[in-house]
């Protein structure tokens, strides 16, 4: 099945190179089904590749999706076209009055900063407290996570001597069937990029929540309500093949200090093309996610949320 997106959004064109199945609006609404009605808080400044990252991830499931996408109205983004915002995205005030099957919060590259001090901190909690009643479940990534994390439960983020930078290997926590990783390998590879993490005994001292997957090198890799209706994952499975290449590129003609990114480049030699290993988890995971924890639990008529 489709996923539905709005006429003419760049991403269009390269999902449908990709053979991913697009529909537009107008096809859309001949249709008599209900798609999944999914949230976008997209708070990376490189709006569009964020986007076209979790389309093409959310366009690959048999079921029917249809995407709002959202900034914050406290901080102006300065890398995205600002007629793209006018002509794709709202702010939570156009659309805090609707409910949702599902919604994604993305990462930002404020990490580094006390959650306080990041200008939109006020207008996020806001959203975060929102979807509490208007939202089924939510997906959080990375600083997305961390956020969430410590806004919902008070779990705080610490920093990292050196960024957490690559591919690294990752297993489940818990001994019953659980269906975010339904499919998945017993060890599964998952891109990190950051420069803080949350901590396991952090976590343990919550029992609203419990931790669903971690990486002996990267650290708690997933965190879930007994509900999934507040999922928190510190990777980043939507990276597209050469997204941790434009990072390590950018730095070093910075001059910052980074290093090679583990489990990337063969021979971890930076010539030479990555190998992409990711891949499959992350098809699994969004899929999982769509048809586990919001599909087969929202109900069908959304005002009864």
């Amino acid at each position: 099945m489709p996923i539905k997106i709005p006429n003419n959004l760049p991403a269009t064109n390269i999902l449908e190179g990709e053979n991913i199945f697009v529909m537009y609006e107008n096809r859309a609404y001949s249709q008599d089904i209900r798609p999944l009605k999914i949230l976008l808080l997209n708070l990376m400044p490189t709006k569009i590749t964020t986007e076209t990252q979790l389309l093409r991830l959310l366009g690959n499931s048999p079921l029917q999706v249809d995407v709002d996408f959202i900034y914050t109205a406290t901080y102006s983004p300065t890398n995205t076209p600002q007629e793209h915002l006018i002509k794709f995205y709202e702010t939570f005030d156009a659309v805090k009055s609707k409910k949702y099957d599902g919604m994604i919060i993305t990462g930002a590259p404020v990490e580094q900063m006390p959650f306080e001090k990041v200008a939109y901190w006020d207008e996020l909690c806001k959203i975060m407290e929102w979807s509490k009643t208007h939202v089924y479940s939510t997906f959080h990534i990375c600083w997305g996570a961390q956020a969430g994390l410590y806004y919902h439960y008070g779990i705080p983020k610490h920093d990292l001597p050196q960024k957490m930078f690559g591919i690294f290997p990752h297993q489940k926590c818990v001994i019953e069937e659980e269906k975010l990783f339904r499919g998945l390998d017993d060890i599964f590879y998952v891109p990190h990029s950051r420069h803080t993490e949350i901590r396991r005994e952090d976590i343990e001292k919550v029992p609203a929540v419990r931790i669903l997957a971690q990486s002996a090198m990267a650290g708690v890799y997933a965190v879930a309500d007994r509900k999934g209706r507040q999922i928190f994952i510190t990777g980043h499975s939507e990276y597209d093949p050469l997204t941790l290449k434009a990072e390590y590129d950018r730095d070093v003609a910075q001059g910052l200090p980074i290093h090679v990114p583990c489990n990337y480049y063969p021979n971890d030699d930076p010539a030479q093309t990555p190998v992409v290993i990711w891949r499959s988890t992350a098809n699994l995971l969004f899929s999982n996610w769509l048809n586990y924890y919001v599909y087969q639990e929202t109900p069908f008529d959304l005002s009864r949320l």
